[in-house]
């Protein structure tokens, strides 16, 4: 064997042990700074910023001049946010409500878990839509705004579905 290409192979054996070991701890270090800091637990830093999406949204026709609820599951593929009113320029007034088995309560707000979902659906966390500007037809789209406490203000536009509509059934 030439003595210059044993050389060579112990250089590139060095290097490659070298860039190994920098890596491991170059990746240590991002590590390090992507931690939570300022002891929260994990609750909002370590997961970074919310980022909110809104799926499987409708509004069942309600009676004439009646009151409506709205279900719509909030994606959050980020960090905890925290729902804290839900309005709408065509509605009088649309609040949060909590139902149990034996009653329903107006919130002032519902958390978005990181990396979770917040379900609004029947029997359980919903929307009650009231003072309608015009009255509502299967077919129409009612546009509400959704405010978060870390990600601000979002529009969508909700479509009102026949009274027995359930998202993911034909």
């Amino acid at each position: 064997m030439n003595p210059a290409q044993t050389g060579t192979g112990r250089f590139r054996r060095t290097a490659l042990l070298g860039a190994v070991v920098a890596t491991a701890l170059g990746g240590g270090a991002i590590l390090a700074a992507c931690g939570t800091g300022g002891g929260t637990g994990g609750r909002d830093g370590a997961a970074g910023p919310a980022r909110i999406s809104v799926a499987d949204s409708y509004i069942p026709l309600p009676p004439a001049g009646g009151m409506a609820a709205g279900y719509l599951t909030v994606r959050n593929d980020g960090g905890q946010d925290e729902l804290l009113k839900v309005t709408s320029p065509a509605a009088g007034s649309v609040t949060m409500h909590r139902s149990t088995e034996s009653s329903m309560e107006q919130v002032d707000s519902l958390d978005v878990p990181a990396h979770g979902a917040l379900k609004l659906a029947r029997g359980g966390n919903h929307l009650m839509i009231m003072g309608w500007q015009k009255a509502p037809a299967i077919g129409d789209e009612l546009e509400l705004d959704l405010t978060f406490s870390k990600s601000g203000t979002i529009s969508v536009r909700v479509p009102v579905k026949e009274l027995t509509y359930r998202p993911g059934q034909s």
